[in-house]
C-alpha cells in the first residue's frame, strides 16, 4: 500500500514539476549512473533525463498546464466526481486509474481550492469587519454617535444582568430542592454571583459613561472584568475583536481539515468490515473522492455572495448525503437499503466527528486570543 501512495504522490508531483518527458540527445549521459541514455528515462536507473532547468514563466506555464490539461483526463475525472461518484470510485478501485486524474492529486487539489477559499471568506469577512469599526469610530466623533454607543452598552449591561440574576435565582431554587445541600450555603452561593453580576454591571455602566464622553475605555477595568469572568473572557475578547477570532479558527481549521481522511476511510473500514476482498488502500480511495467533492462545493460555496452562498449550503445539505449513497452503492455493490444505512452511519460519524474537531477549534482558538 505505501508503494501505491508514493507512486500516487509522485506522479502528482511530476505533473505539478512538467507534463512532458522529452527524449534527450542521443549519446546524452545519465546524470546518476552515466549510462547512455536512449530515452526520457535511464534505462540502467530509472532516473528522469529532465534536468527541470526552466524560467520562471515556463514553470507558471507547465504549472496551469498540468492543472487545467491533464491530457483531458481532468474532464472526465470532474463530472463523474459530481454526477457519478460511484462509478468513478469503483474505477479507481479496480485499478482503471490511466482515464482519470489519479485520486490522490484530485483530493491535494480540492483540498488547496478550500483553503484558498476559506483565505478569500476570512479576508473578506475582515474587510467587512473593518468597514464597521471605521463607521462606528466616525460616529464617535458626534455628541449623537457616542450617545447611541453609549445607550447600547447600557442596555447590553442590563439585559445581561437580568440573565445573570435569572440564573442564579433558578441555581437557588435547585440547590434549596437538593436535600443534601445546606441553605446557608445555597444563599451565600446566592449572594457571592449577584455580587459579581452586579460589579460586572457597574463596570459596564461606567464603560457606558466615558464611551457618552469620547473617552477610550478603562483598560484596567476591563482586565479585571476579564480575569472574574473565567471562560467568558475569551468569548468577550471574540466579541469585541471578531476577525482576528476568525483569522485563528480559520487558519488551525486549515491545517485540521485533513483529519478528516482518516476519519472517513476508516469509517468505511468499520462498516465494510465483512468485505475482506477490499483493503484499507480502497476504503482511503473512496474517502478521497468523497472528500475532494466536499471540499469543492464548500470552496464555491465560500466564494459566493450573501445569499446565494446560503442557497448553495442549503442545496449541499441535500446534495452531499445523495452523493455518498450513490459512492457508497456505486464502489462497493451495496443494495439500495444497505447503501442507505450505511450512509446514515458514514454521514452520522462524519458530520459529528467534523462538529467535534470544530468545536475543539473554537474553544482553542479563544484560548489563543
Amino acid at each position: 500500500m505505501s508503494g501505491e501512495l508514493e507512486a500516487a504522490a509522485a506522479d502528482s508531483l511530476g505533473h505539478l514539476i512538467g507534463r512532458r518527458r522529452k527524449a534527450p540527445p542521443p549519446g546524452t549521459p545519465c546524470a546518476n549512473c552515466g549510462a547512455e541514455l536512449q530515452g526520457p528515462y535511464c534505462h540502467v536507473c530509472g532516473q528522469t533525463a529532465d534536468t527541470h532547468k526552466r524560467s520562471i514563466l515556463r514553470l507558471i506555464w507547465e504549472a496551469g498546464e498540468a492543472l487545467f490539461e491533464l491530457d483531458g483526463r481532468l474532464w472526465r475525472t470532474v463530472p463523474d466526481l459530481f454526477l457519478r461518484p460511484g462509478r468513478l470510485a469503483r474505477d479507481y478501485m479496480d485499478g482503471r486509474i490511466v482515464r482519470h486524474v489519479p485520486p490522490f492529486r484530485t483530493f491535494l487539489v480540492a483540498l488547496v481550492l478550500f483553503i484558498f477559499a476559506a483565505e478569500h471568506a476570512a479576508h473578506e469577512e475582515t474587510l467587512s469587519n473593518a468597514r464597521r469599526k471605521a463607521t462606528e469610530i466616525a460616529a464617535l466623533k458626534t455628541p449623537a454617535g457616542r450617545s447611541v454607543a453609549a445607550g447600547k452598552i447600557r442596555d447590553e449591561a442590563g439585559t445581561d444582568l437580568a440573565a445573570d440574576m435569572t440564573e442564579a435565582r433558578k441555581d437557588r431554587a435547585e440547590a434549596l430542592l437538593d436535600p443534601d445541600e445546606k441553605p446557608g450555603h445555597a444563599a451565600a452561593a446566592y449572594d457571592r454571583t449577584i455580587a459579581k453580576a452586579e460589579a460586572r454591571y457597574r463596570r459596564r455602566i461606567a464603560e457606558a459613561d466615558r464611551a457618552a464622553q469620547g473617552l477610550a475605555p478603562d483598560n484596567a477595568e476591563a482586565a479585571v472584568g476579564e480575569a472574574r469572568t473565567g471562560w467568558k473572557a475569551g468569548l468577550r475578547k471574540a466579541t469585541a475583536n471578531p476577525d482576528y477570532y476568525w483569522s485563528v479558527l480559520f487558519s488551525w481549521g486549515q491545517r485540521t481539515a485533513i483529519l478528516l481522511l482518516p476519519i472517513v476511510g476508516l469509517t468505511l473500514a468499520l462498516v465494510y468490515r465483512n468485505r475482506k476482498q477490499v483493503f484499507i488502500y480502497d476504503h482511503l480511495l473512496v474517502a478521497m473522492n468523497l472528500l475532494s467533492f466536499a471540499f469543492l462545493t464548500n470552496a464555491v460555496g465560500l466564494i459566493l455572495p450573501g445569499q446565494l452562498a446560503i442557497v448553495w449550503f442549503l442545496a449541499l445539505a441535500v446534495w452531499t448525503p445523495i452523493n455518498l449513497f450513490q459512492t457508497l452503492r456505486g464502489a462497493y455493490g451495496s443494495s439500495v437499503l444497505g447503501a442507505i444505512l450505511k450512509t446514515l452511519i458514514v454521514w452520522t460519524t462524519t458530520v459529528v466527528s467534523f462538529g467535534l474537531l470544530l468545536l475543539g477549534l473554537m474553544v482553542f482558538s479563544l484560548n489563543q486570543l
